[in-house]
Formats: structure tokens, sequence, C-alpha cells
């Protein structure tokens, strides 16, 4: 009796199910809480629900036909794979394997199940990230319908060309752990869905103020280590190039968030260095060093570190004040900067800054080793195969992204983006909840218990009565208040002091000099 078939290695399956979920704890709490702390506070149940839901929906479309999509056999040509199941004995059991890449790398030494999990994860984690994008005013119900949709048409169609032995796989275009297929995918699609759905309400982007800044520094602080399982796991093996990853992934992220912090310092406004720049810089790090991690040596980590975050750091301040159409959406937390910009970037630095030296599977005999070579090291063809790469993601991902919105809209008849009376109260008004309740904001819970008991037939029930002496008058005129607003609102379609959105994008600079500038004011 052994305790597992003869192909599978147990170090290697056991650092893939390892590295899976490290890159799972970044959407799961790592994003829920770093999201969750940025928005205003009426709004953190809403962005943690989000999350959290798209971790779910993600997972049940991987399964049920999204895997095979992008990393089974070919059914649109070398452009995307046939759609099937992976609920079967044989499927979960069997051994892995991606059948356009066979002969092409070492055959894996751990099931399927191991490999299905582990690009489940990139896949949930990248709808996540452009949650930051639509924030603040995406209808919750129709997000519902659209995640799903985008896992079926935009990024299992960018797993196939990529990383499933599609059409950019075999002209030799390099994204080693996702700068493309993730992150500058995430960009370009949070963008054109913050154009879409429209803006937030003008008041909430004049402040729209962290509402918990340790809860950012835990997301941040899980996010960074759990990038070692998201660059350290992509060789598919525990090997050196792994070890290389990982080294060079902390490396890139560390020379990224410094040269942001001393940028703040020295040409920012306030000349004054902040955690939330910090985090950009971080940010900029781990996605610019994603696409490159296994492929650059040290000094290469360290270009990459400094440059995609210089780059950013100059996007972030320029380009939403004056260059169109930056200047006309509302993306809430700057997703297209610290991840489209940044992953694009990062991508180009690989057709520069690939070391052939670099080995990531060894080769034997007559067979040569994998890995790449940029501009520098003598070839220059690759520079043009990764800008070539990431124009097909960048069109691609705008148009059906946009595509899947307008089908939502006018297909299926669900609105984009919530009343503005609801996007005035936040939380309560869409989920009954609220991340920080107390007795001057008072939860539709707490409205519903006043109007329970109000007088029915001049009878007060007799729980709702023990509710009603128990509240204090104060807690009782608010909830009456809160209650009575509402109903008002929703029969007159306005929110109480509603400041209505006269046009898309940030508001003009004399109205943003309101609000104290923090880095992730967009």
């Amino acid at each position: 009796m052994v305790p597992y078939p003869s192909w599978l290695n147990a170090g290697d399956n056991a650092w893939q199910l390892t590295a899976a979920t490290l890159v799972g704890l970044m959407s799961i709490p790592a994003l829920a809480v770093l999201y969750g702390g940025l928005v205003q506070r009426k709004w953190a149940m809403n962005t943690m629900m989000m999350v959290f839901c798209t971790f779910c929906l993600t997972l049940i479309t991987w399964v049920l036909w999204a895997f095979k999509m992008g990393f089974g056999t070919p059914l649109v040509h070398t452009f995307l794979g046939d759609p099937r199941t992976i609920l079967g004995h044989a499927a979960e059991q069997g051994q892995g394997s991606i059948p356009l890449l066979d002969g092409l790398m070492p055959g894996f030494r751990f099931p399927e199940s191991s490999l299905a999990y582990f690009q489940f994860v990139f896949a949930a984690i990248t709808p996540i990230l452009f949650i930051g994008s639509v924030i603040g005013r995406m209808s919750f119900k129709a997000w519902l319908v659209f995640v799903p949709a985008w896992i079926t048409f935009v990024y299992a169609v960018n797993a196939f060309l990529l990383w499933g032995g599609g059409y950019w796989a075999g002209k030799g275009a390099l994204d080693f752990s996702g700068g493309y297929v993730i992150h500058l995918a995430a960009g370009v699609s949070g963008f054109t869905a913050a154009a879409v759905v429209g803006p937030r309400l003008r008041r909430d982007r004049e402040r729209a103020i962290p509402n918990n800044l340790l809860f950012v520094a835990v997301g941040a602080g899980i996010l960074w280590l759990g990038w070692n399982g998201f660059n350290g796991g992509d060789p598919y093996f525990a090997s050196q190039d792994a070890a290389a990853a990982v080294l060079n992934t902390n490396l890139a992220t560390a020379v990224a968030m410094m040269t942001w912090i001393l940028m703040d310092m020295w040409f920012s406004a306030e000349k004054k260095p902040t955690f939330l720049g910090g985090v950009n810089g971080m940010i900029c790090g781990l996605v610019g060093i994603t696409p490159a991690a296994g492929y650059v040596n040290g000094l290469g980590a360290i270009a990459i570190g400094v440059i995609d975050s210089a780059i950013v750091w100059v996007a972030w301040y320029y380009l939403p004040r004056y260059v169109w159409p930056f200047t006309k959406v509302d993306d809430a937390l700057g997703v297209v900067y610290t991840h489209g910009i940044a992953g694009l970037f990062g991508g180009l630095m690989v057709g520069l800054l690939a070391d052939p030296k670099m080995i990531e599977y060894i080769g034997l005999g007559k067979t040569a080793s994998v890995s790449g070579a940029g501009l520098f090291y003598g070839h220059p063809k690759q520079l043009l195969t990764q800008f070539l790469a990431a124009l097909t993601i960048i069109v691609w991902d705008a148009a059906v992204t946009f595509a899947i919105l307008m089908v939502i809209k006018h297909v299926l008849r669900m609105r984009l983006r919530l009343p503005d009376e609801v996007l005035e109260i936040g939380d309560v008004a869409v989920h009954g909840e609220e991340a920080y309740p107390s007795d001057e904001l008072v939860s539709v819970r707490a409205a519903s218990a006043a109007d329970d008991a109000a007088p029915r037939d001049g009878k007060v029930p007799e729980k709702a009565a023990a509710r009603r002496d128990d509240a204090s008058p104060r807690l009782r005129r608010a909830c009456q208040g809160r209650a009575t607003a509402a109903r008002s609102a929703h029969r007159t379609g306005r929110g109480c002091g509603a400041a209505r959105v006269s046009g898309r994008g940030r508001p003009p600079p004399a109205t943003r000099s309101r609000a104290p500038r923090t880095p992730w004011r967009r």
C-alpha cells in the first residue's frame, strides 16, 4: 500500500498547495480589509461583501467550465480552451497537465486538483482587484452577474493566450505570474467599468478619506507576504527558480516602496512621507515584478522596483489632472495606475531585462534549458512581443468588459449604478448592516425596531414595547428620524441632503482642495 502514485512528488505538491493558500489569503482577508479600510466607513461592509462573493462566484465558475477554458484542449484554435467541468474523480486525482504545454516543460508532479486550485486563486483575485475601481456606487446585484461572465469571456481568454499554450505563449511572450493576465487586465477592466458605471457622489469624491489605516496596514502586510506564493508558486515546482522569484519579489517591492516614499518627500506638494503613499509604492513593486520574477536577476529586480514605482508616481499625480480620459473617469482607488500601468511597464521591462542565465527548467542532453532573454541580453524581438501581447490584453479586455456591462444593463435590465439616495446612506441601505454601528449612526434594523414599536390599533406589541423602553431618548429620536428620512427619500427619489452629480470624474481643483489630500484620493 502506498500513499500516492509514483508520478506525485510530495514536496512539489505541498508547495503548490501552500503557494495557492498564500495567494488565496491575498484575497480573503487581505484585500477585504485593505480595501475595506481605504473606503469611507459607510462602504466598508459593501466592499468586504463584494470581495468574499467574488471569491465564491469565481470558484464555482472555475470548476464548472472556466478552468478548462484557460488550461485545457483548444476549442477555438489557439484563442480559447474547451469548457469542461473538473468535478469527476479523474479530474481531481489524476496527474495535472496543460495539454498544449506537454513536452515544452517538465511533467507536473501534483494532481489536477492542485493545479486547478492554484490557478483559481489567481482568477479570483483579478476581479477582486478592480472592485477598487467601482466601489462606492456599483450595484451589488449587477456585480454578482458580472463576475461569472467576466471570468468566462475575459480572464479565461487571457489565461489561455499566455499561460495555457495559446497564441501569445506560442509567440514567446513572457508573463511569469500575471503582470498581463491579472494586473493589466484588472486595470483595464476596472477603468472601463468605472467609465460605464459612472462616478461616485460628488461629496464622496471630495471626502474620500480612509476609515481605518490599521486595517490597511494589516491587509497590505498579508498582501506582501502572500505574494511569495503568487510568484514563488508559478514555476510549478519547489525549485531554484521558485526561490529566486521569491527573493526578487521582496527586493523589488522594498525598493519600490522606498522610491515612492522618497518621491513624496522630494516632489509632492506637501513634501511629507505618508503610509498610504508607501502602500502605493509597495503595490507597484509587487505588480511590476510579477511578470518578471523568475526571468530577471537581482539587479533587474531593483531596476523594476525603481522604474515602475517612479512611473506610476508621476502617472498618479499627473494623468487625472491633465490627460483625457483619466480626467473624466472616477477610478475610486486608482487601480488603473497601481495595477494597470504598473503591470504594463513590468511586462515591457521583461523584454529589456530578462536574463537567459536565470534558468526556469534545466534541459538534459540535447534539450535546451527554458529561460527568457531581453533586449539587453541580445534578444530585441522580445520587447516587441511583450508590447503586442499587452496590446491584445488591453483591447480585448476593454471591449468585452464594456459588452458585458451593456448586456447586463440593456438586456437583463439591471441598474449598474445604485440610486443617489442609496449612495447617500451606503452599507445600511444596501445590506442592512454597518461596520461601525453607534448611537448616532443607527442601522436599518434599529429603524425597523422603532417602526415596530409604533402603536397599532392603540396597542403596542409586548416585545416592541420592551425594546422601546430600554432605548435611550436620543436613540429613539435617531431611529425615528432615520426611518422617516428613508421613507421620504424612497417616495421622492431624493436622498436627505443629496449632492447630485453633474458629470463624471474628479471635481475641479478648487473643490478638491477642501478635503485633506491623501495618496488614495482619486
